[in-house]
């Protein structure tokens, strides 16, 4: 085996190793104050990232106060052949504030090399959407894609199959954002 195939083969194995890593709670002492905590942190980035989605895109800001509930994740996504990332977000019924605290995970093959830190915002138009997502959890599939782009967002972005679905980077709100492969889930320790 060359060096090159050697490395690549490395940096598969450690990336499967690191896979449960990411998607583990990680809430290391077990206690409610450090829960407390992290639902405090996921709370503080969700308020964070629809006030940057609602400075972005006016539209999304509409298709929000139409919606029964919303959800928000931050998620890291590493690719080196194999992707793998995870995350943890808050899905909130807007009539009484309910919250759910939720994880996300995604495995797959890609050819890219890096990572990506990014955050999903996902508006539920009813409650039976909303009420699925949370309690039967979701899988992204190959047709899923976030919905806004920089030009044209505030014309075409609607609600499909009850959900309107926005991605933010580093590089501002993307159109067809690569989401397929994950899924999202109750989290255990911190509801």
């Amino acid at each position: 085996m060359n060096m090159k195939k050697g490395l690549a083969c490395l940096f598969a194995v450690l990336l499967v190793a690191s896979i449960p890593a990411v998607l583990a709670d990680d809430d290391s002492e077990g206690s409610k104050s450090s829960a407390g905590r992290k639902r405090a942190k996921i709370d503080a980035t969700a308020s964070e990232t629809l006030q940057e989605l609602f400075s972005k895109s006016p539209k999304a800001q509409e298709l929000y106060e139409k919606a029964y509930g919303y959800a928000v994740f931050s998620n890291l996504k590493i690719s080196l052949g194999l992707t793998g990332g995870g995350g943890t977000g808050v899905a909130v019924n807007k009539s009484n504030e309910t919250r759910t605290y939720m994880r996300m995970g995604t495995a797959g093959l890609n050819l890219g090399l890096g990572g990506q830190k990014y955050q999903l915002v996902f508006l539920f138009q009813d409650s039976k959407t909303f009420k699925d997502f949370v309690n039967k959890g979701w899988q992204a599939d190959a047709s899923a894609s976030a919905v806004a782009g920089k030009a044209g967002v505030n014309a075409e972005t609607t609600f499909t199959n009850g959900i309107a679905l926005f991605q933010l980077t580093d590089g501002g709100l993307m159109l067809q954002a690569d989401i397929s492969g994950t899924k999202y889930w109750k989290s255990e320790k911190l509801n």
